[in-house]
């Protein structure tokens, strides 16, 4: 018995450069990753982040906890950044605590 001679037009399956987790799902964009906010962003929402952690302190949250929030870490950001305009957040929770008590 003679083996099929194979046709030259056919080609070997390929495997696809993106594997199924990578993969978009049908019919839905895919969404980049949110960059991170710049400094002059950081700086207009200031007395936002302020505000949370007054919120936060007033619900009776540990320092811990206050310290895991995503104003905690602007707040941060801003202090090392501009640490002549910005007081850090431990300064800001301490002033915070004392004028809510």
């Amino acid at each position: 018995m003679q083996a099929p001679a194979s046709d030259p037009t056919e080609t070997a399956p390929q495997a696809s450069p993106m594997s199924p987790s990578s993969a978009p799902a049908a019919g839905r964009p895919v969404a980049a990753a949110p960059s991170p906010p710049t400094i002059g962003e950081l700086e207009a929402k200031y007395s936002l982040y302020c505000k949370a952690m007054r919120l936060l302190i007033k619900e009776g949250r540990s320092m811990e906890a206050i310290q895991r929030t995503v104003a905690w870490g602007r707040l941060e950001q801003l202090h090392v950044c501009l640490p002549s305009r910005y007081k850090s957040p431990d300064y800001l929770y301490a002033v915070l605590k004392r004028d809510l008590n």
